[in-house]
């Protein structure tokens, strides 16, 4: 499955898909699913996504090392693998290679070819699954036609040009970090979101990047080239349609060069010149980015917010932009609106009930969806204990939500905040040292029912909070490593353990 809902919201086309084919399919959660009970399988899809350094998503994390041990064979089962996944990191799509790899060694009979697919994932999803279909086999000698079904005005196919409203920086003068609050209107649009979801946002290119492009080819930029929404002069497609990031192995194949950082290194550094409409060709399409929503809305109706780190740093002499996060940061304002879409996460909510407490671990732009599950607790009157784990680099410039931080304690509704600011002091202190600090009361917690959530870097800080969060069980609950392991598996199978990590 996913870390964010994708496979999930892919998972549940493929069976209303199966379903219109005569089959009686089944939408199951890895996560409740062992290799024995797919040993009693004979058709199986599988979708799945891969994050982090070629990690499984977390409920697929028990199957995928169950299956790395399983001896018994898996004769009877027929397969096919779709896999999620984005080519600017090194293991693309491994956590669905590694699904295909093992079923195919148990003796599972791989019905159709593995699809791999990147960002832009609809079209091979859909001819990786007519594919996979029809290999199995229509299960019913007809079915009737399915009734139409009513799609939402706005989605990633079709963004909400949202009105922009605000754009604030949240931290303070010598900061040397740039995070921006940012607030865009949804009135008309029809789109509804809940606390824990993510707003996808449709960049523009930076202006000076793409002029430095166009000089490189040796353009004016007005040459018309055909993109799929028509034809169109070359600024105005590399401004608004195109990745202009990590250069596409056409690209670096054509120039001769073996590597490139970005697109502007291709054309600076090789011999080879392109012409607009043969360079436009080996372009890959702007990708939305997706942000996790830091607004609820019962307490913001009718606007959604986000908390974005603008990404800048300097590389071979030229200074490099993260495309959405500086778009927001400098252009998003002025150009009046952006292009949004609600993509649902339903794999990270607050409880159900409103008593039951919240440990939130939410450093640096990670405070965001705790931000939108307190001010939810605020507008609801949720009795629940709330407890916050925030850090960053320096108090005094970078305490995000500072003052909101301090009215909600106030109010009574953040029962609790531990905060680590690493650069204040000598030794660097992180959120997962002040979780071993108060082990006793955040096991206490635990044992009293609490969830406990985690959002932000998933790489390093969520490896970090983890493996205190099972020291933290070993020592305050007196269990070996096993034991502890097996507690913290206890809390991910309940869901009372939730990562939004990226």
């Amino acid at each position: 499955m996913s870390q964010t809902g994708t496979a999930e919201t892919l998972a549940k086309q493929a069976a209303k898909e199966a379903g219109k084919r005569g089959f009686a399919p089944t939408v199951l959660d890895m996560a409740a699913v062992t290799a024995v009970q797919l040993a009693q399988h004979s058709n199986l899809l599988v979708i799945t996504s891969t994050y982090g350094d070629g990690e499984p998503p977390d409920n697929a994390k028990a199957l995928h090392s169950e299956l790395s041990t399983f001896s018994s064979q898996l004769s009877t089962l027929r397969y096919s693998i779709c896999a999620l996944g984005d080519t600017n990191y090194t293991l693309f799509c491994q956590c669905g290679k590694d699904f295909d790899l093992r079923l195919e060694k148990l003796g599972a009979t791989r019905i159709a070819p593995r699809a791999d697919c990147e960002l832009d994932y609809e079209t091979a999803f859909a001819a990786w699954l007519d594919t996979a279909l029809t290999a199995l086999g229509s299960a019913a000698t007809h079915s009737s036609l399915p009734e139409p079904e009513e799609k939402p005005a706005y989605s990633k196919q079709n963004p909400y040009p949202a009105p922009v409203l605000a754009v604030r920086n949240l931290n303070a003068p010598g900061s040397a970090k740039e995070v921006n609050h940012v607030e865009f209107s949804l009135e008309g649009s029809g789109l509804v979101y809940e606390v824990g979801d993510a707003l996808g946002v449709v960049p523009r290119n930076c202006p000076e990047l793409v002029s430095a492009i166009i000089t490189a080819l040796g353009c004016d930029g007005e040459e018309a080239v055909s993109t799929p929404v028509g034809e169109l002069p070359l600024r105005t497609a590399l401004l608004q349609h195109y990745d202009l990031g990590k250069p596409p192995r056409d690209l670096i194949t054509l120039s001769h060069l073996t590597e490139a950082h970005h697109v502007i290194d291709v054309l600076l550094n090789s011999d080879v010149k392109f012409s607009p409409a043969t360079f436009i060709t080996t372009l890959k399409k702007l990708q939305p980015r997706l942000y996790s929503i830091s607004s609820s809305p019962k307490a913001h109706a009718g606007q959604v917010h986000l908390t974005v780190g603008a990404v800048r740093y300097d590389l071979h002499g030229r200074p490099r932009k993260g495309v959405c996060s500086t778009f927001l940061a400098e252009r998003a304002l002025a150009h009046g609106t952006a292009g949004v879409f609600i993509h649902s996460n339903k794999a990270f909510r607050p409880p159900t009930s409103g008593d039951t407490p919240m440990i939130m671990v939410g450093p640096g732009t990670g405070i965001a969806p705790f931000r939108a599950f307190l001010h939810e607790r605020a507008a609801t009157g949720a009795k629940g204990k709330n407890w916050l784990f925030f850090g960053d680099q320096k108090a005094n410039t970078d305490f995000l939500y500072r003052e909101e931080l301090a009215a909600l304690q106030s109010s009574g509704i953040l029962t609790r905040l531990d905060l680590a600011f690493s650069r204040d002091q000598k030794e660097k202190i992180y959120v997962q040292h002040r979780m071993l600090e108060t082990a006793a009361e955040l096991y206490a917690w635990l044992e009293a029912g609490g969830y406990f959530y985690v959002c932000g870097d998933a790489s390093r800080m969520a490896k970090d909070v983890d493996a205190a969060l099972h020291k933290v069980v070993e020592t305050a609950g007196k269990k070996s490593p096993e034991e502890a392991a097996a507690y913290v598996q206890s809390l991910k199978t309940a869901k009372r353990y939730q990562r939004d990590v990226y």
